[in-house]
């Protein structure tokens, strides 16, 4: 029973760095990437579908992605899409092939996506004690049911306690490698 749950917290916890490394990708750095256009979504014959469904995304060269659209109609409309994203790029469209290059980042922009990746990664941290909340009080659940003793809930507490150090250590990890990133020129 203990076991279960420290594995349950353990994949929880895991879910937690996978969610922040997908918004850290989302997260602008000076070279081209295509998770860079996950968060884009275009308008598909009424239906909002995400970018990577309607066209290919590929990296041209370091500093510029190249989408390719499945159909030649939805040029216009993923253009658009781009443009709205608040991701401060501007597409260069040459027949079906949309380029979009990455303008060089200024210091206040750097700043800028270095706090908005501690923002991130403090949410991660949220996220992470949420689940130690979470199976402390099913320890604590099971020592009143008497299904285990004192002992046992505390030795418990504290395996759990070592496992959200270990997830935390590992966003800090994390986070310092996408500020480095960042502030790489």
């Amino acid at each position: 029973m203990i076991e279960a749950i420290k594995k349950e917290t353990e994949q929880r916890m895991g879910k937690s760095i996978d969610a922040l490394n997908s918004a850290f990708s989302r997260i602008r750095t000076g070279r081209a990437h295509p998770n860079l256009l996950d968060g884009i979504h275009v308008d598909y014959y009424g239906s909002d579908m995400p970018l990577n469904q309607v066209a290919n995304v590929n990296v041209e060269d370091a500093r510029t992605l190249m989408v390719t659209p499945w159909e030649k109609s939805m040029v216009r409309e993923i253009e658009k899409a781009i443009m709205k994203s608040n991701l401060g790029l501007n597409p260069a469209t040459a027949g079906t092939v949309i380029r979009i290059p990455m303008p060089a980042l200024t210091e206040e922009t750097r700043k800028h996506y270095t706090k908005q990746a501690k923002q991130e990664a403090e949410s991660g941290r949220v996220s992470i004690r949420n689940v130690r909340r979470d199976s402390l009080s099913q320890f604590k659940d099971l020592l009143k049911e008497k299904d285990i003793s004192e002992d046992e809930e505390r030795k418990a507490h504290d395996d759990i306690q070592k496992i959200t150090d270990q997830f935390v250590a590992d966003i800090d990890k994390l986070l310092v490698k996408k500020e480095a990133d960042l502030m790489e020129i």
